[in-house]
C-alpha cells in the first residue's frame, strides 16, 4: 500500500487562504511589509491558474487603534465601531497591495445568517462563484458591524471553512501565530510532538485542541480543528501553517512546518453526495433534448422543461424526470416554483421579459446537480 502523502499547495486548483489578525496587524499597525509579500504569493498562485480567496481578520484590531480604543473584549458597539472603522482600511490595503500586479479584489461581508439562510447562502455561492471566474480575489470577512453573537460565526477559522465548502475550494490554509497541530500545547509541554498529517479526526485529536494564546486572535485550535471537520468533510484539504514570514505561501509550498487534514472526498464529489441526499420537494420534467445536454454534462436550461409539479422555493432540491418520468437527477433549482412554471419551455433570453425582472440562464446549474 502506498504511503499517504500530504497535499502539495502549489497544485491546488482553487485555495482559500485564512490570515489571523495577529500577522496582519502588529504593535505600530498594519504590518505593510507582510501583506505585500502575501499578495506577492497570491499573484503567483493566480497566474499558475488557481483562484484564490482571502479570509482575512484585522478590521476590529486596526479600527481600535485608529478609535483609540483600550486592549482586551470590547463592548459590542464598539467593537462593531471599530470594525466599521477597520473594514475600510483593510479593503484598501488589500486592494493598494495586488493592484501592482493587475488584480482585482472585492469585498464581502457575511454573518452567520447568510450560510444557515438556504436563499442567501445560494445568493453568496452565486456572487463568489462568478467573482473567481472573472478573475478577482475576494476579500471575505465576517461582518462585525452588524453581526451580534447570536448571527456570528464567531471566528474566522470557521468562517474561511464555509467559505471553502461554499466555493468548492480544493485547498484551505490557515496561517496563524502556530505552525500546526501538537499532542499538547508546546508554549507549556516541552515534550509535546507536532502532527505533520491528520488523515482522520478522531476524538483524540479533537482533545489536542488548545486555548487562544494571542491577544489578537479569537481563535484557538479548538475552532481550527472545528474548521477542519467542516473543511474535509466537504471535500476540502486543510493546513495550518505559522504565517509570519514574508512569502507564507511560498514557505508552505517549499516545505515550512504545517499540519495537513486530509479530505474525506472530492469537493464536487462531496457537494454532488450531498445533493444526492436531499428529498426533492417538486419534479421538473425535461424533453429528450435536455437530456442528452445533461449526459454532456450542461447545465438545465427552462427551454427543455416540458413539466414542473410540486411547490418549491429558489435553492430547494428538486427530481429531475425524462420523458417517461424515470428519475434522471437532483438538482437545487434556481427558481421558485411559480416562477418555473412560467419559465418552462422558453429561451433564457425570455425569462426577463416574462418574469419582469432579470433572472439566471439555468434552470439548475451543472455545480448544483447529482446526476
Amino acid at each position: 500500500m502506498a504511503a499517504v502523502t500530504s497535499p502539495a499547495l502549489a497544485q491546488a486548483r482553487r485555495l482559500v487562504v485564512k490570515v489571523g489578525s495577529a500577522l496582519l496587524v502588529g504593535p505600530e499597525g498594519l504590518r505593510g511589509e507582510w501583506l505585500r509579500g502575501l499578495c506577492d504569493d497570491v499573484a503567483d498562485w493566480r497566474a499558475r491558474g488557481c483562484d484564490v480567496v482571502l479570509v482575512s481578520s484585522g478590521s476590529i484590531a486596526l479600527g481600535r487603534r485608529v478609535l483609540g480604543l483600550p486592549p482586551g473584549t470590547l463592548p459590542l458597539e464598539q467593537a462593531q465601531a471599530a470594525a466599521a472603522v477597520g473594514q475600510i482600511r483593510l479593503a484598501r490595503a488589500y486592494e493598494e497591495a495586488l493592484a501592482p500586479h493587475g488584480v482585482t479584489t472585492a469585498q464581502v461581508l457575511l454573518t452567520l445568517e447568510d450560510s444557515a439562510d438556504r436563499r442567501r447562502y445560494l445568493n453568496s455561492r452565486a456572487t463568489m462563484q462568478t467573482l473567481l471566474a472573472l478573475g478577482v480575489v475576494p476579500i471575505v470577512n465576517e461582518n462585525d458591524t452588524v453581526a451580534t453573537d447570536e448571527i456570528r460565526f464567531g471566528d474566522n477559522d470557521r468562517l474561511a471553512a464555509q467559505i471553502a465548502v461554499t466555493c468548492g475550494a480544493d485547498q484551505l490554509l490557515l496561517l496563524s501565530d502556530v505552525d500546526g497541530l501538537y499532542t499538547s500545547n508546546p508554549k507549556t509541554d516541552p515534550a509535546a510532538q507536532h502532527l505533520p498529517l491528520i488523515e482522520a479526526i478522531t476524538p483524540e485529536i479533537e482533545a489536542m485542541g488548545g486555548d487562544p494564546v494571542s491577544g489578537l486572535s479569537k481563535g484557538g485550535m479548538k475552532t481550527k480543528l472545528m474548521a477542519a471537520r467542516t473543511a474535509v468533510a466537504g471535500g476540502c484539504a486543510m493546513a495550518i501553517a505559522e504565517g509570519s514570514v514574508l512569502r507564507p505561501l511560498s514557505a508552505v509550498a517549499q516545505g515550512a512546518r504545517t499540519s495537513w487534514f486530509l479530505p474525506e472526498a472530492d469537493p464536487q464529489l462531496a457537494r454532488k453526495r450531498w445533493i444526492a441526499a436531499m428529498k426533492p420537494k417538486g419534479t421538473v420534467s425535461i424533453d429528450a433534448g435536455a437530456v442528452q445536454a445533461l449526459g454532456r454534462g450542461k447545465s438545465l436550461l427552462p427551454a427543455g422543461v416540458v413539466a414542473v409539479e410540486g411547490s418549491f422555493g429558489r435553492g430547494d432540491p428538486v427530481a429531475i424526470a425524462g420523458p417517461q418520468g424515470q428519475r434522471l437527477a437532483t438538482g437545487l433549482i434556481r427558481y421558485t416554483a411559480v416562477e418555473a412554471r412560467l419559465i418552462a419551455g422558453h429561451q433564457s433570453a425570455q425569462i426577463e421579459t416574462i418574469l419582469g425582472y432579470p433572472g439566471r440562464a439555468a434552470l439548475v446549474h451543472r455545480d448544483d446537480m447529482a446526476l
